[in-house]
């Protein structure tokens, strides 16, 4: 069993086939007649054949095996059609194995095997081919010799030689067989082809067969000769960039533009960039490195490539999972505030357990002053992450959050990226203060761009309009503030989850001063805690007297003022220390600005307290009621919208229509006119909260009987006299503790809110909870049956769960003239 090594040229066979001769069984080749093929002969019973037949007459019988594998081929592991050859040559190597050269004769037959042992040996008859030269088999034989020549044009091992020797073969018969020796193809096709008789059909097949080669290797010829040609146009390149480079040095122009793109292709090199932005990153790089310093474009690209190199696409800081260290910082930070603590706690335990999570969307709603923003500080700090801040108030361009493409003049990303890239992480606390104030112009809305960074489902590919490039957004823990609600668009508050911050009561003041507010202030004025010290009334005086606010802006100003103040005479040498006590609280601070209104206010008949909702918390108001003669008119002045003067006019009805319960002559409607009045007329007001207010006023003013000074109301009043519920309740009833109120009366169905009043407020303040007018008339007139005393029937300490808005209004606060401009300092100035 044996291989073909090489082709050799043809040979005039010998004519005389003996009946038995050897059978030489080959692997993976097959002789043809009249070709010579030079052979390998290594196993121990070949090349005992091979001598044998040498001192004979050198013919033996050249078989094909059928299965490769097979070690010791056998009479039934051989095809039954071979050639009788002749052995011409023979050399022995030093192996031990032999190399022959042998001429195929004849086609063969093995009609049986005469033995096995120790080599085969077969009887055999000869195989004639069946021919006649018609025009079909001669432009058949012409075809396949144009195939031919056209493979030896293509494949390189097969020498031109051949094209030559294949045209001088005349019998169509012998250019089959040269052709299929010198061509590689499958041991079975070959096999098939010398087994085939009819010289017609065995040219058929073959013509196929090349058929089918020719099309490999052109296909094979047009790879290679693309490929060579994509390496000679890099070769050429490379050598015309060296050549640039070697013409560029020598003039002295090529250190600066070579070692700038050198320097950004290291760069971008030792970045992890995505797929995409690597892609890109590169592809401008390319494009750079084609133009010149001075062209325009040169600089754009440049910067481009800078905000690639720079924006930490894959850069994160390492998410600090300790629960307990969390909430050891969140406490130290800030006082109270536990539903923002617990939602942050809840945050980090659902990241401890699942890796991949992805950042809320926080809201902070509240009025200033209450800690939105240093509570962004501190829970970023919590986190271990890295903070960053961004104003959107008065915004009123939409590429100021997407930015503008690079085409035009200045083009810079959007303050998303940029903030993104001033963090250096990708997994900063994102805070994006005062959403509540963003506008909208000709050149966009900045809210609705927004829209895609807030929400975690779009903003894993956000694209700024600059880079043009998907930045994953997914993984920032994103904080939004505002001072209220309303403003913003209900598509953006959908995407956010709110969390409402009230104002601070007394006692939470106290505590925030004494733990943070006095020793920050003391540090920042160079004075140490053991050099100042305030009383707990000092603080509380400072509160009540210098400060009316729901935040803590300025109760922290009055107390950096008396810590100035301190500072200054320790520097003198006058003290060594302070203990500040109501006593120098009034050296420090000078006379108490704000006092206590409603026991004045309401010491005439006409005049009632109510709460309002601003924007900076709640306040009080005071509506006012007078009469003169007249013809029953009805005059309203204030500011107020259109909803509140609506409200006075349901007032007014109820009155008139219950003239009669309340006591009031028949005809003083008719010979009245009626004046109502909300102090601070410079601030606008709205709402139908002061519902309540104005009937109490205009029921105290037609009945001649004063409200009491230690009551405020607020609720929406109808036609019928029910009282209807109102929002903000909390900062409602903060803002009548900061006056000096007591009392409260509310609606009825406000009373699951009274949960959100902290609760000590609850048992220091009585809560009247009311169906309608009547009701209302009853606490709150001075006659002696409206007094409402601890432990009364229709007083209120405890409630629900949170504030419900969507029932009621708000209106604004105010006071009067010039006797009480002292008050109105610590207000907002506008308010709902």
């Amino acid at each position: 069993m044996e291989g073909s090594v090489t082709e050799a040229p043809i040979i005039k066979p010998v004519e005389k086939i003996p009946d038995v001769i050897p059978i030489l069984p080959l692997r993976e080749t097959v002789v043809f007649p009249e070709t010579v093929t030079p052979l390998a002969v290594g196993q121990d019973r070949s090349v005992k054949l091979i001598d044998d037949v040498l001192h004979k007459d050198k013919m033996i019988g050249l078989v094909t095996i059928k299965h490769p594998d097979v070690e010791l081929a056998g009479p039934d592991d051989v095809y039954r059609i071979g050639s009788a050859a002749i052995i011409h040559k023979m050399l022995k190597v030093p192996d031990g194995s032999l190399r022959i050269l042998v001429q195929g004769v004849k086609r063969i037959r093995i009609v049986d095997f005469t033995q096995t042992d120790p080599y085969l040996a077969a009887r055999v008859e000869v195989l004639e081919d069946l021919v006649e030269m018609t025009k079909e088999v001669e432009a058949l034989s012409r075809n396949l010799l144009n195939v031919f020549t056209k493979i030896i044009g293509l494949v390189p091992y097969l020498p031109e030689e051949l094209q030559m020797a294949a045209s001088n073969v005349d019998d169509p018969s012998a250019l089959c067989y040269l052709i299929a020796s010198a061509i590689k193809i499958k041991t079975e096709e070959k096999q098939e082809l010398l087994e085939e008789v009819d010289v017609e059909k065995r040219l058929r097949r073959l013509t196929v067969i090349l058929n089918r080669e020719l099309e490999v290797f052109e296909l094979g010829s047009k790879i290679q000769s693309e490929v060579q040609s994509e390496m000679d146009k890099t070769q050429r390149e490379y050598f015309l960039r060296q050549q640039m480079k070697a013409i560029q040095e020598e003039l002295g122009e090529v250190d600066e533009i070579t070692a700038e793109v050198n320097e950004l292709r290291g760069q971008i090199d030792e970045l992890d960039l995505p797929e995409e932005v690597d892609r890109q990153a590169r592809r401008e790089l390319d494009r750079l490195s084609k133009l010149q310093p001075a062209a325009a474009e040169y600089s754009v690209i440049r910067t481009y490539l800078d905000w690639i190199i720079t924006i930490p696409w894959g850069r994160s800081t390492e998410d600090n999972l300790d629960i307990k260290q969390a909430q050891t910082v969140l406490d130290e930070d800030h006082y109270d505030l536990e539903k923002v603590k617990e939602r942050i706690v809840e945050y980090l335990a659902v990241a401890k357990l699942k890796k991949d999570m992805t950042g809320p969307i926080l809201c902070f709603v509240g009025p200033p002053g209450v800690g939105k923003t240093s509570l962004g500080h501190s829970i970023a700090r919590a986190l271990g992450r890295k903070f960053i801040r961004i104003s959107v108030g008065g915004m009123r361009d939409e590429a100021e959050i997407r930015g503008h493409r690079r085409t035009y003049i200045g083009a810079m990303p959007g303050t998303i990226i940029r903030a993104i890239r001033d963090a250096d992480s990708n997994n900063p606390v994102f805070m994006i203060d005062e959403v509540d104030k963003i506008g909208a112009d000709f050149r966009g809305d900045p809210s609705a761009a927004l829209l895609e960074v807030l929400d975690p489902e779009q903003n894993f590919s956000f694209r700024d309009n600059y880079l043009d490039l998907p930045f994953d957004l997914s993984r920032v823990l994103f904080i939004a503030t505002a001072n209220i609600l309303d403003p913003v668009p209900p598509a953006l508050r959908d995407r956010m989850e709110v969390i409402e911050l009230s104002g601070y009561t007394e006692a939470e003041k106290l505590g925030i001063a004494k733990k943070y507010l006095i020793p920050k202030e003391a540090k920042a004025n160079g004075i140490t805690t053991k050099e100042i010290s305030f009383t707990d009334k000092a603080i509380l005086k400072i509160i009540n007297e210098h400060t009316r606010e729901a935040g803590l802006r300025n109760l922290e100003r009055e107390i950096a003022s008396v810590c100035r103040k301190v500072a200054r005479e320790i520097a003198e040498g006058a003290i060594t220390k302070a203990k500040i006590d109501e006593k120098a609280v009034e050296k420090y601070l000078g006379k108490k600005k704000f006092f206590s209104e409603a026991r004045r206010m309401t010491s005439e008949p006409g005049v009632a307290t109510g709460l309002a909702w601003t924007m900076s918390g709640g306040d009080i108001i005071f509506v006012e009621a007078t009469s003169m003669p007249g013809g029953g008119h009805l005059t309203l002045t204030g500011q107020l919208g259109d909803v509140m003067k609506e409200s006075a006019q349901a007032a007014l009805s109820w009155v008139r229509s219950h003239s009669d319960g309340i006591k009031v002559a028949e005809d003083y409607f008719q010979k009245h006119d009626l004046h109502v009045h909300v102090p601070a007329g410079a601030v606008p007001k709205d709402g139908p909260s002061a519902g309540v207010t104005m009937t109490t006023a205009l029921a105290s003013l037609v009945t001649g009987v004063p409200v009491l000074s230690n009551v405020g109301m607020t609720g929406e009043v109808t036609l019928s006299g029910k009282v209807l519920p109102i929002g903000g309740l909390k900062e409602k009833v903060l803002a009548a503790r900061r006056a000096g109120l007591d009392t409260v009366i509310l609606p009825r169905e406000n009373e699951k809110d009274l949960d959100d009043v902290p609760e000590h407020l609850r048992k220091e303040m009585q809560f009247v909870l009311v169906d309608d007018v009547s009701q209302v008339l009853k606490a709150a007139l001075a006659n002696g049956a409206g007094k409402v005393t601890a432990g009364k029937a229709g007083s209120r300490r405890a409630g629900g769960k949170s504030g419900n808005k969507a029932g009621g209004g708000k209106s604004g606060g105010a006071t009067s003239k010039a006797a009480r401009k002292a008050s109105t300092a610590g207000r907002a100035a506008s308010r709902k």
